[in-house]
């Protein structure tokens, strides 16, 4: 149901635009999250988009670089990363969730019903 791309190699400073296509659900009543996955790192929580008014959420390390969107049309959420860092090297998943939930609670990785397999970034230096 969860189909996350866009993932790739790319030097620090650089850019990628992940994508991530919700087969078979509407954007409109859903909540849509990335979270990543490094060696080492438990998983984090990185952005959030809540389909109803597209009222957003960012962790605080990637605020200001990193922007998510929707296009509830194609039920794809895109991840736009700029200013990327060795540190954001990790797999990207994608989470849908079958509610809108209030903001509070767009962070939090239990709030989510399905998973994506998610995309590698890898950040050289």
């Amino acid at each position: 149901q969860l189909q996350a791309s866009g993932g790739g190699l790319v030097h620090a400073g650089g850019s990628l635009r992940l994508s991530c296509v919700t087969s078979g659900r509407t954007l409109r009543s859903s909540t849509v999250g990335w979270f990543r996955l490094a060696p080492g790192k438990g998983r984090q929580f990185v952005a959030a988009i809540r389909g109803s008014d597209r009222a957003t959420r960012y962790a605080d390390f990637v605020r200001y670089r990193f922007t998510i969107s929707s296009d509830n049309a194609r039920n794809t959420v895109y991840l736009q990363m700029n200013s990327l860092k060795p540190d954001d090297t990790a797999v990207y998943h994608c989470a849908v969730a079958g509610r809108s939930w209030i903001t509070s609670q767009m962070g939090i990785d239990s709030s989510y019903d399905y998973w994506g397999q998610g995309t590698q970034v890898t950040v050289s230096s």
